[in-house]
């Protein structure tokens, strides 16, 4: 999910020098001009960092592109102005982002360094997919605080979202996963011209929340992605995570798998698609289909939110790649935050006035696990919460979040080095509107200002919280660095075991400490169920 907030600023802009030049030193005077593989652009230097924005890092999939693969993009004349970040990809608003565009044109990056980065001297890079799927923009993570507290190089990405992203048809081939492949030619992208901008291409760590998180574990099993980054941070990612009637959204049947679905079911739904907007000539329907207004398309876009597995961009399911040890073995950061499920209850009950009842509590339950209802309904008593909607969201948080991500980590850990956290500040600052009576605790979502901490996010939190945040890029930074989050002045992370106690986040003295995330979240008795 990608939080409410105001679009970025002009990001801070970063340095470059011409292709097949040798190892530059910069001058005060062309820190903001950089040569990349399709031409020059000039950014803005501040203080402390160099900052590019903006950056073409494939064509517009406009007209004849809408639905094709990713094109190189075409070399610019000139120098490029990169102050300003361009357009998001087409999407429109929702109850929890205000965001919209119709631009087709959108596939950028936006590069931002420490000051001191160079080419001869790079730094870690870490390229950041944003969540959502349907709504968000790259420009939108403000990666200042980040680049200079890691002394590492952040890049943040557009990517084709919703029906433009995840549209498939008979028609087309290797359809259903156009915003996976885009993200594959940003990751193309960072490996040709990265280091121009004193970034490392040999060190590139993939991360991303929630849909980014599920990103990132397609790209773990995608082989086109195999060998574009050293390593990966998934957060609270539901990339093994299946859903009980009625307990993303009320009335919503049950889905086998959160985020994927096969490329014939995704395929049956474009041809629906197309039927009803008028494109029944087998002949012409492509060329129909590419002429549909952008505002049309834009309100079908949550069908094709999930991924499609079964062409050869992602050609199996990926939770069976991992269940059967095949995921690439690069060393991984993974982890959810303390109490996922509130944002949805909170979203789609309380925030809009139905708060979950004690006489609805044991019939959501019983819609969601049928004959295992009595069974929950006595783990998970109403006289242990503050109320019902509090209730139900400790089941969905364990049963769905919590389950998922523990059997993840473990198949992770088999492959390389892991590391396992539990983001826990229960008093995270909070972008919806949602109802006194309803603290969410530590939210989905909550996690990721900590990390792309804004100046309007620095003005609402407390020192402690400041503290934490801190701490968080540290040990992200580390991890970018070395394949190791630990450090001088942070405490102690041991990597992660089965078994093993998880790395718990939260601010205050002991605020970070391992806490026993299997029992928290009572995954002996999830695990016993099934």
């Amino acid at each position: 999910m990608t939080p409410r907030r105001a679009p970025l600023a002009l990001l801070s802009v970063l340095t470059l020098l011409a292709v097949g030049c040798a190892t530059p030193t910069f001058s005060d005077d062309d820190r903001d001009l950089v040569r990349t593989s399709n031409g020059a652009l000039r950014g803005t230097v501040t203080a402390e960092h160099r900052a590019f924005s903006g950056i073409p890092y494939a064509a517009a999939p406009v007209g004849p592109l809408r639905w094709r693969p990713p094109q190189p993009a075409q070399p610019w004349p000139g120098t490029r102005d990169a102050t300003k970040p361009g357009s998001p990809c087409p999407q429109e608003a929702t109850a929890y982002a205000d965001s919209t565009s119709s631009t087709e044109d959108c596939l950028f990056l936006n590069v931002t360094a420490p000051r001191s980065a160079t080419p001869g001297s790079p730094r870690p890079t870490m390229v950041w997919i944003h969540g959502d799927g349907v709504v968000g923009a790259g420009s939108y993570f403000d990666a200042r605080q980040l680049a200079s507290t890691g002394d590492v190089v952040v890049v943040t990405v557009n990517y084709r979202l919703g029906i433009f992203g995840g549209f498939a048809h008979p028609g087309l081939a290797d359809s259903g996963s156009y915003g996976l492949q885009d993200q594959q030619a940003a990751l193309r992208w960072v490996r040709d011209n990265i280091r121009r901008f004193g970034g490392d291409p040999a060190n590139v760590t993939l991360f991303g929340e929630s849909y980014g998180g599920l990103a990132v574990t397609a790209h773990l099993t995608a082989p086109g992605s195999e060998g574009l980054f050293q390593r990966a941070i998934v957060q609270s990612g539901p990339g093994m995570m299946d859903l009980p009637a009625g307990t993303m959204t009320p009335g919503l049947p049950a889905i086998e798998w959160y985020g994927w679905r096969s490329i014939g079911e995704a395929r049956d739904d474009g041809a629906r698609l197309a039927g009803e907007f008028g494109c029944t000539d087998a002949a012409r329907v492509l060329d129909c289909l590419r002429a549909v207004p952008v505002a049309t398309l834009v309100t079908q876009t949550k069908l094709f939110q999930p991924f499609a597995y079964g062409s050869s961009v992602l050609p199996e399911l990926p939770v069976k790649v991992l269940r059967e040890g095949r995921a690439h073995p690069v060393p991984v950061i993974t982890g959810t935050t303390r109490d996922e499920h509130s944002t949805f209850v909170g979203l789609f009950h309380d925030m809009v006035g139905r708060p979950v009842t004690a006489q609805r509590y044991p019939e959501l339950v019983a819609e969601a696990f049928g004959g295992q209802a009595d069974k929950i309904l006595a783990r998970y008593p109403l006289s242990d919460y503050a109320s019902p909607s509090l209730a139900w969201s400790a089941v969905l948080t364990d049963r769905m979040w919590a389950k998922g991500t523990f059997e993840q980590a473990r198949l992770f850990a088999g492959k390389a080095p892991t590391f396992v956290y539990e983001f826990a500040d229960r008093n995270a600052p909070m972008y919806l509107p949602l109802p006194r009576s309803f603290p969410p605790g530590a939210f989905h979502a909550a996690d990721v200002p900590y990390l792309f901490r804004d100046a309007d996010f620095d003005r609402r939190i407390t020192p402690e919280q400041r503290t934490l945040s801190s701490d968080m890029m540290r040990y992200w930074a580390n991890f970018a660095r070395s394949a190791d989050p630990n450090g001088t002045r942070l405490p102690s992370w041991p990597s992660f075991a089965p078994g093993d106690f998880v790395q718990s986040l939260a601010p205050g003295e002991n605020g970070i400490r391992p806490v026993d995330y299997a029992a928290e979240h009572k995954l002996a008795f999830w695990n016993a169920l099934n």
